[in-house]
């Protein structure tokens, strides 16, 4: 697979990237990402390679990762028009402004025109809302999306890291409105992350939407870099999510680098070819630093994994789902009475034993 073997995003007519270009590395500005020049270059290479999906946010390093793509834009004409350029609303980049982000009317169109400026582009081709506030009527902020598409100044929509029974809220509201479809969803996904397993994919897969997973490396932790024998001993911010992996967790990392050792390629590209061939998933967002970073990465478009290989990892990273997606698997085995349907084989449950004994089917 290359970069150019582009795939739909959800029921829409747009095509991207298997792997699409995440950019909150861009910049220096928190300490630990890129520098611009850096972030030309990685950028360049991408669509050298035949890629097309660009991901952003207006609060990646505080507008600066979007500026950056804006001036290779600029230095580079005539190359916008065949990216599918993506960013985010919904983070506050004017202090003292409670109106400066989230998803009320105003403060979408004020964050997409800055978002605008800074790309120095007059549209976005994917705009996602990057999180929800619960006291903002979806209504609201769906025909403000509306909107924008009958103004041309974006094309899609998708929503991003929002629970499942928001994500379904949204979905038929747009659908009972004859409002702009939600055409992808953006979520956490990696072997170390797999609880979306329960209400957003089967959702995302039963509403027609693409699935873009991100950090499917999980904050570099399936890199290759770590193990149970070389820990990871900081930890980057200070919020839990960037904590170092568990005992558990590690457990699940020696076991990709086990396989990439056996095949003979790096623990990232084992992690990412999982990722990208997991059902719903339609692009698999990837990010980088440096050069060499993104170079390793895409390989994992290369990396075809053996059926016991993806068995192994499936089994070691199997997650322990919310209620009641550990209960609903069970319920082939309740309604199909012992056949096979769709291709299902479901071995009758004790129930419909019992009942066929004591007589009740006649």
């Amino acid at each position: 697979m290359s970069l150019d073997s582009y795939v739909t995003l959800g029921q829409s007519g747009l095509r991207v990237s298997p792997f699409t270009l995440g950019t909150m590395t861009f910049g220096e500005d928190f300490g630990w990402g890129s520098s611009p020049e850096v972030s030309a270059d990685i950028l360049a290479a991408y669509l050298d390679r035949g890629g097309n999906s660009i991901d952003t946010a207006n609060i990646y390093t505080a507008g600066h990762s979007e500026r950056i793509i804006g001036d290779y834009f600029a230095a580079h004409p005539g190359v916008r028009d065949g990216v599918v350029l993506a960013t985010k609303f919904f983070g506050n980049l004017r202090p003292g402004d409670p109106n400066g982000g989230g998803v009320g009317r105003k403060g979408i169109m004020q964050q997409l025109e800055n978002s605008l400026r800074r790309l120095r582009t007059d549209y976005i081709d994917l705009y996602w809302v990057h999180n929800f506030d619960p006291r903002v009527p979806i209504e609201e902020t769906l025909r403000t999306l509306d909107d924008l598409v009958t103004a041309g100044k974006i094309r899609y929509v998708g929503l991003s890291d929002l629970p499942g029974w928001k994500v379904a809220e949204a979905a038929v509201t747009a659908k009972f409105r004859s409002w702009v479809p939600i055409t992808a969803l953006q979520l956490e996904y990696s072997l170390l992350e797999r609880t979306i397993e329960g209400e957003l994919v089967p959702a995302a897969q039963a509403l027609g939407m693409g699935i873009m997973p991100w950090s499917p490396l999980k904050n570099g932790f399936l890199s290759g870099k770590y193990s149970s024998a070389n820990p990871a001993t900081q930890t980057r911010g200070a919020i839990d999510y960037f904590r170092p992996p568990t005992d558990a967790q590690y457990v699940v990392i020696d076991a990709v680098n086990e396989i990439a050792a056996e095949i003979g390629v790096s623990a990232a590209a084992v992690a990412l070819s999982w990722a990208q061939h997991r059902p719903g998933i339609t692009s698999t967002i990837i990010g980088a630093r440096t050069l060499e970073q993104f170079t390793a990465n895409i390989t994992g478009l290369d990396v075809v994994l053996s059926d016991e290989h993806r068995e192994r990892l499936d089994q070691v990273s199997k997650p322990k789902l919310n209620f009641p997606a550990e209960v609903n698997q069970y319920s082939s085995r309740l309604q199909y009475g012992g056949m096979t349907v769709d291709g299902v084989r479901a071995e009758p449950h004790q129930v419909a034993s019992l009942a066929a004994r004591a007589g009740s089917g006649r």
